[in-house]
């Protein structure tokens, strides 16, 4: 079953996603070869975008494999990989075309919930070797900044880019999909940050599964032996321009641009004003919260 709209759904910002998005946190690293029983996996990165989970995977797997089918970030992820023990290849999640039980570590990093589960997961099963660990990692945005003026600024943008998706999804197309939105817009509840694609309909063909439900799909696949949920963090640094540019890397606002809704009608300008006038000029620490759902065959 290929979700080809979701592929296409990443194509044209290739270059800012892999600009301002994290990679995971290098604990998380050690956790996974530990119950892959291994320090050198073979690894295969599903959905692997512009290869920053695929370059993270590399300083300490044997190989990696990307499996992408977006042309556009797989260029991206070309052009950044200079390890020789990483390589790309077109392909989707459910239909790797890799051999079977070739893999110890299979990774999902900001991806299974594009994925279809359940043709998915038996892929998933079928490249790993028995004792093999799949891990699907996710984290939560914004990252904390220890600023509630900046972060509820991102929340408040990202409500107002969710109410014009929203237009889109209901078939909405030009003046009535343009039109101010005026009033009150909907508050996000607090367990966006974590799991936007939840309870979702998502628009122009695009589908998308609840983060938090990845651990039950898990069980009850049948594939695995043990599965659990770990929690990290990531910590690197930005500033108030990476803070801005990781809200414009989000794939829903990104569609609304294809479709002519600007910045200012999202309310983005207003939106970095308030970034800019928390945060100030300068770096500052980033805390990226992590979800890794984990199943081991």
């Amino acid at each position: 079953m290929e979700v080809r709209s979701n592929a296409e759904r990443f194509s044209g910002f290739a270059d800012l996603y892999d600009r301002v998005r994290p990679t995971p946190p290098d604990v998380l690293a050690e956790i996974l070869c530990t119950y892959a029983g291994t320090d050198q996996p073979a690894v295969v990165d599903l959905g692997s975008g512009t290869g920053l989970s695929s370059r993270w995977a590399s300083g300490w797997a044997r190989s990696v494999v990307g499996v992408e089918p977006s042309e556009d970030m797989r260029r991206v992820a070309e052009a950044q990989t200079v390890d020789a023990a990483v390589t790309y290849v077109d392909g989707w999640a459910h239909a790797t075309g890799l051999p079977a039980e070739s893999a110890d570590l299979v990774l999902a990093s900001q991806a299974l919930h594009w994925m279809e589960p359940t043709s998915t997961l038996a892929e998933v099963a079928r490249l790993l070797r028995p004792g093999g660990v799949f891990a699907a990692i996710d984290c939560d945005f914004p990252p904390s900044v220890g600023s509630a003026r900046a972060e509820a600024a991102f929340h408040a943008c990202r409500a107002r880019v969710k109410a014009y998706d929203d237009r889109l999804a209901a078939g909405l197309r030009g003046e009535e999909l343009h039109e101010p939105l005026g009033g009150e817009v909907p508050t996000l509840p607090p367990e966006f940050v974590r799991d936007a694609p939840a309870g979702r309909v998502r628009s122009v063909g695009v589908t998308s599964w609840s983060k938090d439900e990845h651990l039950a799909r898990f069980i009850a696949s049948g594939h695995f032996r043990w599965c659990r949920e770990i929690e990290s963090l990531r910590v690197d640094e930005g500033d108030a321009e990476r803070f801005v540019a990781v809200l414009l890397s989000q794939g829903d606002f990104q569609t609304l641009k294809k479709h002519g809704v600007d910045e200012a009608m999202v309310g983005v300008p207003e939106f970095e004003a308030d970034v800019h006038a928390a945060l100030g000029d300068g770096t500052r620490p980033f805390w990226w919260s992590y979800r890794t759902r984990m199943g081991v065959k």
